[in-house]
């Protein structure tokens, strides 16, 4: 038989204190997170632009000027000081979008001098998805059923539900914005000499291959090294090899160059895994609730012949 229908009720209502002080610190902990990554992505954004420049395409650096090179080296400064603005802006938007399910817009171009505005609105370099899978694992299905009654699955508890769209939304936010810098980053380096050719649509599939291997150019993280094969001009018969060295910011290159910033998402990992343990207790607890009020019911409404 079933334990009294208060006394889980008082459990619920303990483990609902949980899940809010859970979601407290979730939000606390991706704020400092958000902040260290801002001021990590800025400096392994500025050490990719070092070895594109310097290993990559050193004959194309020393053929700017002075003044070129300050002001390549000036624009790669300001793209990175935004970024932490740019990852921030990212919680706050997620926390203001909890209780809705609307499309999210489109992020906008971060400003960069130079006019390099204009010059940014082809397709993204890379598709970077660097979230660990144990992190999001439950995003779209929300319950372990393995241990459910599937009538049970129907109405998760709405904070825990908020609670992992939330966290979904911002690591794919976090995502698209060292996609979206890595794209900058590289258009500048188009615009200034350093990388000879345009990127077309066919090398992005190269690109998430050596995504997917993990693989970085020249020894050195967040960049990508590829061969792309090109046809001459006057003769279509006629293909080269271009060796392209580009940067792409990669989040686990970027957190494991950074202690602090493991540290962290080690946490946001606790953090995820306490999580699914609430939400499974919590599913536990309702169910013990509905055989208890049925068999309530069913005691409320017998009688014998």
């Amino acid at each position: 038989m079933a334990r009294a229908v208060d006394r889980i009720e008082q459990d619920l209502a303990a483990l609902e204190e949980s899940i809010a002080l859970l979601a407290a610190e979730f939000r606390s902990t991706y704020s400092q997170y958000l902040n260290l990554l801002g001021q990590a992505v800025r400096q392994q954004l500025i050490l990719a632009g070092y070895q594109v420049c310097t290993q990559g395409y050193p004959k194309s650096f020393l053929g700017l000027s002075f003044n070129q090179r300050q002001e390549l080296q000036q624009s790669l400064r300001q793209l990175g000081g935004k970024v932490k603005e740019e990852l921030l802006s990212h919680l706050e938007g997620a926390n203001n979008s909890d209780t809705t399910d609307e499309p999210e817009p489109e992020p906008e171009e971060l400003p960069i001098d130079n006019d390099q505005s204009e010059e940014l609105t082809e397709e993204p370099l890379v598709e970077i998805s660097e979230v660990e899978a144990s992190d999001l694992e439950d995003s779209d299905a929300l319950l372990d059923t393995a241990n459910l009654n599937p009538e049970d699955t129907k109405e998760p508890p709405s904070q825990l539900e908020q609670l992992a769209k939330w966290q979904e939304r911002l690591e794919n936010e976090i995502a698209k914005t060292l996609q979206k810098i890595s794209l900058q980053a590289n258009r500048l380096l188009h615009k200034s000499g350093i990388i000879p050719n345009k990127l077309p649509t066919a090398v992005l599939e190269a690109a998430a291959k050596v995504e997917a291997s993990g693989e970085s150019a020249l020894g050195s993280p967040n960049l990508l090294n590829l061969l792309m094969e090109t046809e001459s001009e006057e003769d279509s018969d006629n293909s080269t090899l271009t060796r392209i060295v580009a940067i792409n910011l990669r989040l686990s290159e970027i957190e494991f160059a950074d202690p602090s910033l493991l540290a962290l998402r080690n946490q946001i990992r606790n953090l995820s895994t306490k999580r699914r343990k609430l939400q499974q207790e919590y599913h536990k607890r309702q169910r013990e609730r509905s055989v208890a009020q049925a068999e309530a019911a069913w005691r409320s409404s017998w009688f014998e012949d």
